[in-house]
């Protein structure tokens, strides 16, 4: 015995269509989503970390201003450099491009990254006190 639906009662579709009229598959072509954040905005939020973890070990830094440029104004003997200072401002510029580009990684990722830019933070910040990078961070290495 064959049935047969009634007449009355249409034929349902399912509830969701994506591609091809196959279920639970989303569009080929979505929006145009901006980044979440810029390769400008990490540095500058890493810069700023590193600088404000100075400023509360080292009261001589204090009052010194860490500001981010994208290119030194020109090379000089030793090459393209990572940062200026500027002891009777009481600054120090922070070359963005040279400190991205010309950094060796061995690994290329975010940390990595990061970690290179509050080194080159750190050792800027050692020249402005005229001390060794290492000695700006003591606690931080007393385990190793």
């Amino acid at each position: 015995m064959i049935r047969r639906r009634p007449q009355s009662t249409p034929r349902r579709r399912p509830s969701r269509h994506g591609r091809h009229g196959r279920e639970d598959r989303s569009p080929v072509v979505r929006p145009p989503l901006l980044p979440l954040e810029t390769r400008e905005e990490r540095f500058d939020f890493a810069v700023g970390s590193a600088a404000e973890f100075l400023r509360g070990a080292w009261p001589e830094l204090r009052d010194v201003r860490f500001e981010v440029g994208s290119m030194p104004p020109a090379s000089d003997d030793d090459g393209i450099p990572r940062w200026s200072i500027h002891q009777d401002e009481k600054r120090i510029v922070l070359y963005r491009l040279p400190i991205e580009r010309l950094a060796h990684l061995h690994r290329e990722d975010d940390l990595h990254r990061r970690i290179a830019i509050e080194g080159t933070v750190f050792r800027a910040a050692a020249e402005y006190l005229d001390r060794d990078p290492w000695d700006l961070g003591p606690d931080r290495y007393r385990d190793y």
